[in-house]
């Protein structure tokens, strides 16, 4: 089953979530000592991070932007503040999901369990013009170039190369990659578009996602 990291500072709620999970059948691992959050949670081999953006020494998003420049990780981000400027910069630096708490342990049951089979590793390459798309590593490849992408970036460019050469919503993107049982930010999928569009321009891929106005978007 699964490996779910926590880093949570709060004992009781690290409590909290270790027995859910092991109740729901994963694997928790507990980070206790935050003075090495990032190097823990690297070397841990978790499929996924439950990452509290208020920890010690820290600052959960700031770490998360670091781990970003060395793993793919699924992470969703933990916070009591019920913020669109927080969820929106931790998207921006690379999370799969955000979260408030107190948390319903039934929602967040489901966003763990729908994170993880998004971000299921399937060993099946593709090819985009003369890009191989490496599903199982998250990369774009062009003879000796290779571009690592995030979790939301290979999943927003896996479902446009599924439906290649047709229009998709905004609404339609949003539902793949969060589902429809939460309010995600319009400025949350923009960030995530310019940011895979500026990474298919390193493989040479310039223009190939274009804005339909009032429609979404095509991959040409």
């Amino acid at each position: 089953m699964a490996v779910i990291l926590i880093v949570e500072d709060d004992k009781e709620l690290r409590e909290e979530l270790h027995i859910l999970l092991e109740d729901n059948g994963y694997t928790p691992k507990d980070v206790n000592e935050f003075s090495n959050t990032k190097e823990e949670i690297l070397l841990s081999n978790a499929d996924l991070v439950l990452l509290d953006i208020k920890i010690p020494y820290i600052n959960g998003q700031q770490l998360l932007r670091s781990i970003r420049k060395e793993s793919d990780v699924p992470i969703i981000m933990l916070t009591s503040k019920n913020s669109e400027a927080d969820e929106v910069l931790s998207m921006s630096y690379g999370a799969d999901d955000y979260i408030t708490k107190p948390y319903n342990p039934v929602l967040l049951l489901l966003r763990i369990e729908a994170l993880l089979k998004r971000t299921s590793k399937v060993g099946q390459d593709l090819t985009y013009k003369n890009i191989k798309v490496n599903l199982l590593r998250s990369t774009l490849e062009c003879k000796d170039e290779e571009v690592l992408l995030s979790k939301n970036e290979i999943s927003i460019f896996y479902y446009m190369l599924m439906h290649r050469g047709e229009i998709v919503s905004r609404d339609d993107i949003i539902n793949y990659l969060w589902g429809n049982d939460r309010f995600i930010d319009d400025n949350t999928l923009t960030v995530n578009i310019n940011r895979l569009r500026k990474k298919l321009e390193g493989v040479n891929l310039k223009s190939v996602i274009e804005t339909r106005r009032d429609q979404g978007y095509i991959l040409i």
